[in-house]
């Protein structure tokens, strides 16, 4: 039986792990920040000395607005902490593997990316997450590292969760229609990653998200349809709602490496949200 360490198991991607641990023969370990501190190397040794087949890490600081001013906090969290965890694993021979974003591109090739297009990322977010990447590259050979994107569960806080809170004391909303990317329920994910494990060792850099593309108005738009929430939806422009960050206007991910190394069968955007929604019921 494989022995699993998770972190950041109280973020939705590790509540959504935590949530499919019954359909999977492993002995999974889930560990929050109150007790497993990844940014000290003492606290991370004196667990993965235990000996784990696999850490998958999901701590990350995701407050993208935030990171702009949080610069330190951001930087320990996605790039020390990788470090760190990556150290740990090569001593212990554990597999790493890694959850990154599309926030690593710039949204300017409007095709969808591939694992080896050029990194640029336009954020602060952005940068703390690809430093955090090349971190993991110059400690260990062997490593998976899942870019994902839109990430959303009945778990945690996300846009999906946000949209149907706001719906409940606004008559409309202006949502930002000139960003593309792909809706990822994190469930979905979670599967994958379990899929990986089970699977013989192709690692290397993955992109995992759903299949299709949205941008954030057609995403919010399928979120009231399926759950018959009825409100003005206006689509906006990003210049309209300006933030601290700023955001790719393209950032799909191409799947086609994980899904031809793994042999796996990604489900639309549209049929895992409504699955989600049906869940937070």
């Amino acid at each position: 039986m494989k022995r699993i360490l998770v972190t950041g198991s109280n973020g939705q991607l590790g509540q959504s792990l935590k949530s499919l641990t019954s359909k999977n023969n492993f002995e999974v370990v889930f560990l929050s920040k109150d007790i497993l501190n990844i940014t000290d190397s003492k606290s991370i040794d004196n667990i993965l000395k235990e000996k784990f087949d696999f850490c998958i890490n999901c701590a990350a600081y995701t407050a993208v607005d935030k990171a702009e001013e949080e610069k330190e906090l951001a930087y320990k969290i996605n790039v020390l902490a990788p470090k760190l965890l990556a150290q740990a694993c090569k001593k212990y021979e554990t597999t790493l593997i890694h959850v990154s974003t599309d926030f690593v591109f710039n949204g300017e090739y409007f095709r969808p990316y591939l694992e080896d297009h050029k990194t640029h990322p336009i954020s602060k977010y952005g940068e703390t997450k690809l430093e955090g990447e090349i971190a993991i590259k110059s400690v260990l050979e062997n490593f998976y590292i899942i870019r994902t994107s839109w990430l959303y569960s009945e778990f945690g806080n996300n846009f999906m969760k946000s949209m149907i809170n706001l719906s409940k004391n606004r008559d409309e909303l202006n949502i930002v229609a000139d960003q593309i990317g792909t809706p990822t329920y994190a469930v979905d994910l979670a599967a994958t990653i379990f899929k990986i494990i089970e699977s013989q060792p192709n690692y290397g850099v993955y992109h995992y998200s759903n299949e299709g593309s949205a941008s954030w108005y057609d995403f919010a738009k399928a979120i009231f349809e399926y759950s018959k929430i009825q409100i003005k939806v206006n689509p906006i422009p990003s210049t309209s709602y300006p933030t601290p960050a700023k955001r790719p206007y393209f950032s799909v991910l191409d799947k086609t490496k994980i899904k031809t190394n793994f042999n796996i069968t990604i489900p639309y955007w549209r049929e895992s949200l409504q699955k989600s929604l049906k869940a937070l019921v």
